[in-house]
C-alpha cells in the first residue's frame, strides 16, 4: 500500500476538504525551429535529428509520432535575437559556434503542414508582443487558428534579448514593466480584433441574396491607447477558438498579475519542484482574489528533460552518453541570454554562490537545492547542468522513476503536465513513448485518447467538448460579440 505521500503525489485538488482527485497530466513536446534547443551541442550526437529542422519533413514527422501518442501539443519555442551576453557586450561568437538557438526558424510558418498531416494535436507558437502590431499578428494567428481547425495556442512573450530590439528599431528593450504594460494594452486590442467586431453569426453564405456577410454584423472598435490606435475590424471572419489558447511563462511581479488575468497555461521551469511552488502558488491565488477565476482553470507545465531506460543502469549511460557532446560554451551563452549575466567575467574556478550579484546567487541556489550533493558551483559546473535539459529538471532514471518523479512535482508544486524537452530529437520523445507514458497510463496519469477527437486545442487541454472559446470566467470571453445580439446592445470593454 502506498503511504500517505505517495499517495497524494498522484492526486489533484478537487477543492473539497484538503482531499485530491487524481490529476491527468497536460503533456507537449518543447521544441524551438533550431537544432539542440535547450541542450546545447547535442546535435554533435549521432542520433539527434534536430539539424533537420529546415526540412518539413522532419517537423511532419514528428507531430505524427506525437500524435499517434496522443500527446496534447507541441509547444514551440522563439528568440528573435542572438544569446550575445558571454564574453560580451554584443558577442554572438559563442551561440554561433556552438549553435546554441543559433540559426534560428520563425515557427509559426511549419504549424500548417503539421496539422495536415494530425487530426487533434494541438500547437502553442511563441510570439513576442513588443515587436509586433496587434492587428498583423491577430490575422496570422486567425489564419492558422482556421487551418488548424482551432489547434492553435498563443505563448505570449514580451522578449527578453536586447539583440532582438536592436534588429527591431530599438537601441535597447522598453523596461521590463513598460513591457507588460504594453502587452496589457495589446491583449485588449487582440481581443477586440478577434471577440468584439464580428458577431458570431455574422457570415452567413447567403448565395441566393448574394450575401456573404452581414455589414451591420462587423464593425469598428476604434480602439485609441498609450501605445496603439487600432480602428478595426479584424480583417479575418471568426476562427474556430476566435482566441486561440493563452500560454504565458512571466514569473516577475508584473508577469504573474498579467498571468492571472489572462494566461490559460503557464511554462514554468525550475531544477526542482520548490523553485516553482512559490509562484505556482502564488498566480493560482491572484487568479481567484484579483480576477473571479478558479485557480484550477489555470494549467502550470514545467519543463523537464526525462532520460529514460528500461534499466536504471540503462537511464545512466544514456545521460552520460548525452552529457559528452553537450557544449559547455553554448550553455554559458544560453545561460547569458536567459539571465542577463556574462559568467566570463568570473573566475573558472571562482565560487559563484559567494559572488557580489545576486541574481547570480538565486540562480545558482535552485541548481544547488536540486544537486547538493555538488560542492563547488563554478561557472563550468552550471554550464554542465545545462548542457542536458537546459532551464528544467533533467531526471534519468526508469519509466517508473521518471513518473515517480512527474508525481512529485504535481503533489510538490501543484502542476498540471510537463513540457518535455528532449537531449536528442526525436529519440528521447520516443523513449517517452514507449517506455514512461505506459507506465503513466498504468498509473491513471494520463489519457488513453484525445477527449475530442479532432478537436479544439482548448477542449483537449480543458477535456471539455465544447469548449472552443476562452471559458465563461476568462476576460476574453467579455469581449465576445454573440450571434443575435444588436451591435448597440454588446458594449465592449475599454
Amino acid at each position: 500500500m502506498a503511504s500517505t505521500v505517495e499517495q497524494q503525489s498522484l492526486n489533484g485538488r478537487d477543492g473539497t476538504n484538503g482531499d485530491r482527485k487524481k490529476k491527468s497530466l497536460i503533456l507537449n513536446a518543447f521544441v524551438e525551429m533550431c537544432s539542440g534547443h535547450q541542450s546545447p551541442g547535442l546535435w554533435q550526437h549521432p542520433d539527434d535529428q534536430s539539424t533537420q529542422f529546415n526540412d518539413v519533413d522532419h517537423w511532419v514527422a514528428l507531430a505524427k509520432l506525437l500524435e499517434s501518442a496522443k500527446f496534447h501539443g507541441i509547444f514551440i519555442a522563439d528568440v528573435l535575437g542572438g544569446y550575445d551576453v558571454y564574453n560580451g557586450p554584443r558577442n554572438l561568437d559563442a551561440a554561433i559556434r556552438s549553435g546554441a538557438q543559433w540559426p534560428v526558424n520563425e515557427p509559426l510558418a511549419v504549424v500548417s503542414a503539421m496539422a495536415a498531416a494530425t487530426k487533434s494535436l494541438g500547437f502553442g507558437v511563441t510570439v513576442a508582443t513588443t515587436y509586433e502590431q496587434p492587428y498583423h499578428l491577430a490575422r496570422r494567428l486567425s489564419t492558422v487558428d482556421h487551418l488548424t481547425k482551432g489547434r492553435l495556442g498563443w505563448n505570449i512573450v514580451t522578449g527578453y534579448l536586447d539583440s532582438a530590439a536592436r534588429n527591431l528599431g530599438s537601441t535597447e528593450q522598453p523596461q521590463h514593466d513598460e513591457r507588460y504594460a504594453m502587452a496589457e494594452e495589446y491583449l485588449k486590442v487582440m481581443y477586440k480584433l478577434w471577440e468584439s467586431s464580428w458577431r458570431d453569426d455574422a457570415v452567413v453564405l447567403d448565395r441566393k441574396k448574394g450575401i456573404y456577410t452581414y455589414p451591420d454584423r462587423v464593425r469598428e472598435f476604434n480602439h485609441k491607447g498609450k501605445y496603439y490606435t487600432v480602428p478595426g475590424p479584424h480583417l479575418c471572419q471568426p476562427s474556430p477558438q476566435r482566441t486561440p489558447v493563452l500560454l504565458q511563462a512571466g514569473t516577475s511581479k508584473a508577469g504573474k498579475n498579467f498571468a492571472a488575468q489572462h494566461a490559460e497555461a503557464i511554462f514554468v521551469a525550475g531544477h526542482s519542484p520548490s523553485v516553482v511552488a512559490k509562484n505556482v502558488a502564488e498566480v493560482r491565488e491572484l487568479a481567484r482574489t484579483q480576477f473571479g477565476r478558479d485557480p484550477e482553470n489555470i494549467k502550470f507545465l514545467a519543463l523537464i528533460c526525462p532520460i529514460v531506460g528500461r534499466t536504471k543502469e540503462e537511464a545512466t549511460a544514456k545521460f552520460n552518453d548525452y552529457a559528452q557532446y553537450g557544449s559547455i560554451e553554448g550553455a554559458l551563452a544560453l545561460f547569458g541570454g536567459w539571465t542577463g549575466i556574462d559568467l566570463a567575467t568570473y573566475d573558472d574556478d571562482q565560487e559563484l554562490r559567494e559572488v557580489e550579484s545576486n541574481a547570480i546567487r538565486s540562480a545558482v541556489e535552485a541548481w544547488s537545492k536540486s544537486a547538493p550533493g555538488v560542492k563547488k558551483w563554478t561557472k563550468h559546473t552550471v554550464a554542465r547542468h545545462i548542457t542536458v535539459g537546459g532551464l528544467g529538471a533533467t531526471v534519468a532514471g526508469t519509466a517508473s522513476e521518471v513518473a515517480d518523479e512527474f508525481e512529485r512535482w504535481v503533489a510538490e508544486a501543484d502542476v498540471d503536465g510537463f513540457n518535455i524537452a528532449y537531449a536528442i530529437k526525436p529519440g528521447t520523445f520516443v523513449d517517452v513513448i514507449e517506455l514512461l507514458l505506459p507506465e503513466l497510463r498504468k498509473r491513471n496519469l494520463f489519457w488513453n485518447d484525445y477527449a475530442v477527437q479532432g478537436g479544439t486545442y482548448r477542449e483537449n487541454i480543458y477535456m471539455s467538448p465544447g469548449q472552443k472559446g476562452p471559458l465563461a470566467e476568462h476576460v476574453a470571453s467579455k469581449y465576445r460579440w454573440r450571434a443575435g445580439v444588436d451591435a448597440k446592445d454588446h458594449q465592449i470593454p475599454s
